[in-house]
């Protein structure tokens, strides 16, 4: 007997033993997909771990249902790295794979039902139910069991299936269903027949009464000596003809057609252009990066904003090309490829693949065999976070760009992974090189590479020399009391802008909270309409005239009255992107506006065509919330405004005034990107705060150097460790209890490293409530024996009757 072990994509942390034969066993390798029953009935899609003759002695074994691939999907490589991400980030190997593979690939069975018999039966002995699917399956081969709930008009259809299985008129039985279907075009060629001189030229002549299909095949000539394949939509085109008179020639035998596999996704090659010169400033830290790169895999590039980060990546992507490795360059947001493709597709035409979430899941399933199969149109693979997990081959570089971006980091679901460091290890397994992109570098980065473990390179002037953004902080306490503000507007900002404006240049006002008003308050009682399921208010949107919570999506109309006393006095407390765009509209009529946030750019193209409008001057002022500190590119934007920065810096967080600092500089970072030197104004009620100083004068180093003794007293990273453990349950007392006895058995080996439980600021979202533990690790404690305890204790934890409803989650570098 041959056995397989496999793992299934589900949160279980063994692997599962199946039995195959001798056949199958010389077939399958590891990383092939097959399809195994699980369960009472359920059929899944599992991964090939290995292939051995060791029968196991706890279980009885199944066998396969099939085999699904030809050859692995999945390489030893990736493999070797999802099992660190599990190992690392404490979760199953079954839920790294669930998030990595493109769901295309992951089958599971669907439930058919079909006649048992074909003879008659008596049909008193059914029920009303039982007939009316009898009755379907006479008129029909096969159902599928929602074709089932739909003739029923039930959701429960257990029973009356049971019933039939019973009465032997029915049975059941689990399909797979491959979900990708390739894209197939249609070409046309001249039948071999006609290809010879004297036939054809008899073929023209005969075709004297029919001089469309005469075109047709002029057209055809001309195509055809300009490029190897002819696709018939083209030729149509050329022609002028109808698919009725393509179709005439095709059933004449005079033309032949037929079918190619192609990508839906392609880049044309339309002009490869000469890389640009590269300044001096980027020629030394290019040269720079090259030396640090001979003595470490990883280096950062502290490079400031518009300093020309890109030419140098693209100076090191062509310099790798030629040697035939594979580059991934991973980006914060989907926002930043729209602009980045077009960049780099000027230079390197056809050999770039984009892999993010936005693209559909066919997409998704051909750039990752292109991947595989190592062709040269996925040479370079532009990403958001889950690209890193692509069966890369040959990987010779890493880029990640605005490597400090809180976006790479994973909260939900499982794995929690760092999508920077996990990106890291991968070229490490690769042997591959990593260089780290930032103006604002996160701490730890930074920390690294002070402490020698990364290489370190600064770029500190703009490119073509373009001076610093003038940073001015605009004092609102000061405005208001001197009633100089319109609205959210100070005179400071609107007259910033006015002349802006004037002068045919473009504005950037930022304001980091989307919707309207995050609070609807009663000025009679005080009440603010709040989330059912959550403990939060509900934030008004004006775009729907809805109150909705942007926790679990709960949404209702705008009340005209108060819930609780029936005034007609409800207000707007604070501000959102949307209220912005409002007081623009009435400010500046006569200008083109437009908002951009998670509202806007719900849409696969949403951000490619906001980019394009702006690139082309058909907006002359842009609100947005954070989405437009990540990097983008605005040739014509000489201002940008900050409407309130205090809601940044007052956030229940360690890391509150590092991100401030990094998302206040990298949005003053947008203003004057050419020639002339651009203007930044903050609004804030407290001007003299420290971040808001470094970030006027652009001091980096002077806010790594004061959080970094901040973290050193109070134990935060990059000092110590953190790993998060966070406990929900429907009712409170229960998920107290469990929290205080998971502290409680932490504390007997952890002691002083573990603080909680403590409920978060938002202490219950979908109904659940929520309590947090975080575990504190310094560096001389070893971490893999902390987890290891972690896991000791979660497994007693499980084994508790009384806490077995109580959901576990663990969130290692939560941060």
């Amino acid at each position: 007997m041959y056995f397989i072990d496999v793992i299934l994509p589900i949160p279980l942390k063994q692997t599962f033993t199946y039995s195959v034969n001798k056949d199958e066993a010389l077939f399958l390798k590891k990383g092939m997909r097959v399809a195994v029953p699980f369960g009472k009935s359920k059929v899944y899609t599992a991964i090939v771990y290995a292939v051995h003759r060791n029968d196991p002695p706890t279980y009885e074994t199944k066998s396969i249902d099939q085999i699904l691939d030809e050859s692995p999907i999945i390489t030893e490589i990736q493999l070797e790295h999802w099992e660190w991400m599990a190992n690392y980030y404490m979760c199953t190997l079954g839920e790294v794979i669930r998030a990595a593979l493109p769901s295309a690939f992951l089958l599971e069975s669907e439930t058919i039902v079909k006649l048992a018999t074909s003879e008659a039966i008596d049909e008193g002995q059914l029920s009303d139910d039982e007939f009316l699917l009898y009755e379907a399956l006479r008129n029909q081969t096969s159902l599928h069991v929602n074709d089932v709930r739909s003739i029923l008009d039930r959701k429960n259809v257990v029973g009356v299936l049971q019933q039939l299985m019973e009465k032997g008129i029915a049975q059941v039985h689990e399909e797979v269903f491959e979900v990708y279907k390739p894209k197939l075009k249609r070409y046309v060629k001249l039948s071999a027949e006609f290809r010879k001189e004297e036939s054809l030229r008899e073929l023209l002549d005969s075709m004297s009464r029919a001089p469309k299909q005469r075109e047709v095949l002029m057209s055809l000539f001309m195509l055809s000596s300009q490029q190897k394949e002819v696709d018939s939509i083209q030729l149509q085109k050329k022609s002028g003809a109808t698919s009725s008179v393509l179709k005439t020639l095709i059933d004449k035998g005079i033309l032949e057609e037929y079918y190619l596999q192609k990508d839906r996704v392609e880049y044309k090659n339309d002009t490869e252009d000469a890389i640009k010169e590269l300044s001096d400033a980027q020629n030394d830290a290019y040269h720079k990066i090259k030396t640090s790169f001979a003595e470490k895999d990883i280096t950062l590039l502290h490079g400031v904003t518009s300093s020309g980060k890109t030419e140098i990546y693209i100076r090191l992507i062509d310099e790798l090309l030629d040697s035939g490795k594979q580059i991934l360059y991973m980006l914060p947001e989907i926002a930043l490829t729209t602009q980045l493709i077009a960049r780099l597709q000027k230079h390197f035409g056809t050999k770039i693949s984009v892999f993010h979430s936005k693209y559909s899941l066919n997409e998704r399933v051909e750039v990752w065999n292109n991947v595989l199969q190592n062709k040269s149109k996925a040479q370079i693979v532009i990403g958001a976070r889950s690209s890193l997990f692509l069966p890369f081959q040959q990987l010779g570089l890493v880029i990640v760009d605005e490597e400090h971006e809180p976006s790479f980091k994973q909260y939900s679901p499982s794995p929690r992974y760092h999508a920077r460091d996990s990106a890291i290890v991968l070229a490490a397994t690769h042997r591959a090189k990593v260089l780290l992109g930032s103006a604002t570098p996160a701490i730890e980065t930074y920390f690294n590479a002070q402490e020698d473990k990364y290489g370190l390179v600064h770029l500190t002037e703009r490119y073509g020399k373009v001076l610093m953004p003038d940073i001015e902080l605009v004092d609102i306490r000061e405005k208001h009391r001197k009633k100089q503000m319109s609205g959210h507007f100070s005179d400071r900002l609107l007259e910033e802008i006015r002349e802006c404006l004037a002068q045919k240049e473009q504005v950037i006002l930022f304001q980091n909270r989307r919707g309207y008003s995050p609070v609807v308050e009663c000025t009679t009682c005080g009440v603010s309409p709040q989330c059912p399921n959550c403990d939060v208010s509900l934030t008004y949107h004006q775009y729907k005239n809805e109150l909705r919570c942007h926790y679990c999506g709960y949404h209702m109309a705008m009340l005209i009255d108060c819930q609780a006393c029936g005034s007609h006095t409800l207000d707007n407390k604070g501000f959102g992107t949307e209220q912005i765009e409002e007081e623009l509209k009435e400010l500046f009529p006569e200008h083109r506006i437009a908002r951009m946030d998670q509202d806007t750019t719900k849409g696969k193209h949403a951000y490619g065509k906001l980019i394009e409008k702006v690139e082309n001057e058909e907006i002359d002022i842009l609100v947005g919330t954070q989405m437009l500190a990540k990097g983008l590119d605005f040739r014509k934007v000489s201002l940008v405004g900050v409407m309130n920065a205090d809601n940044l810096l007052n956030f229940p967080d360690f890391r509150a005034h590092e991100r401030s600092f990094q998302l206040l500089l990298q949005v003053a970072g947008r203003a004057g990107r050419t020639q002339k030197r651009g203007k930044v104004l903050i609004q804030t009620f407290n001007p003299y705060h420290q971040i808001l100083k470094q970030v006027s004068v652009n001091d980096y180093y002077g806010m790594y150097k004061e959080q970094s003794q901040e973290r050193y007293d109070y134990k935060y990273p990059p000092y110590y460790r953190l790993i998060k453990l966070t406990f929900k349950h429907r009712n409170f007392s229960t998920m107290q209890r469990a929290s205080v006895w998971f502290g409680e058995v932490l504390r007997l080996q952890l002691a002083d490293s573990v603080l909680g439980p403590e409920s978060p600021p938002v202490g219950r979202i979908r109904n659940e409530y929520i309590t947090n533990i975080l575990v504190k690790i310094p560096k001389k404690q070893s971490l893999q024996k902390t987890k290891n305890f972690i896991l000791r204790v979660q497994q007693r934890f499980l084994s508790q009757k009384e806490f077995a409803r109580v959901k576990l989650i663990i969130d290692v570098d939560n941060y």
